[in-house]
């Protein structure tokens, strides 16, 4: 008997994800994408809850809003995890995160829902990832780092030990996080400095 999953999102994010639910266990991808006709949107799909879904989409925003509907019409959401992903035994990861290839999560690490852990990125002792965080390839947390509530990480940066960033801020790609970042910033550069304030 095949096992199904539903993707949401047919992007290239969305293909990284199809790919880790392959290796994963799922032989059966079915897209689904509302802003693309060449394939199912929700709307088709969501009277049959006995298929899981992950998310394959990169938008913290979006990604939040669309976990909380699928919820809502009773699905399961999956959590997916690579294979070549190297993970503390007592490391906690909440649904509907996926974790990429060649992810490193060190011992008594806390992982909220619908988080993205990137290819390669380290998560090292102690941290804690609030959930609908985006955490980009290649991107090195040092210990005791604690990130808030849809927060996105840029390609490449390093946080040093015992940073918090704050809710909904981004920093950029291949910064160097020395001291903490509050709510809603853009911030980024060596060292990571406040850019400017998201308004929303």
């Amino acid at each position: 008997m095949m096992k199904a999953i539903y993707i949401y999102g047919a992007s290239g994010h969305g293909l990284v994800v199809a790919d880790i639910a392959l290796n994963f266990g799922y032989d059966k991808i079915i897209f689904i994408d509302d802003g693309d006709n060449s394939y199912l949107n929700f709307n088709q799909i969501k009277n049959n809850t006995a298929i899981p879904i992950a998310f394959g989409i990169g938008n913290n925003k979006i990604r939040k809003k669309l976990f909380r509907k699928v919820k809502r019409y009773g699905f399961r959401v999956a959590t997916l995890i690579h294979s070549s992903a190297n993970i503390s035994t007592n490391t906690v990861i909440g649904r509907g995160s996926v974790v990429m290839a060649g992810v490193v999560i060190n011992t008594n690490s806390r992982i909220g829902k619908g988080v993205i852990l990137n290819s390669s990125s380290v998560i090292e002792h102690d941290n804690i990832i609030k959930d609908f965080v985006h955490i980009s390839p290649q991107v090195a947390l040092a210990g005791d780092v604690t990130i808030k509530r849809g927060t996105h990480i840029g390609i490449g940066s390093s946080v040093i030990q015992g940073i918090t960033i704050g809710k909904n801020s981004v920093i950029g790609a291949g910064s160097v996080v020395i001291n903490d970042i509050g709510n809603k910033y853009i911030a980024y550069g060596n060292p990571c400095r406040v850019i400017k304030g998201i308004y929303e």
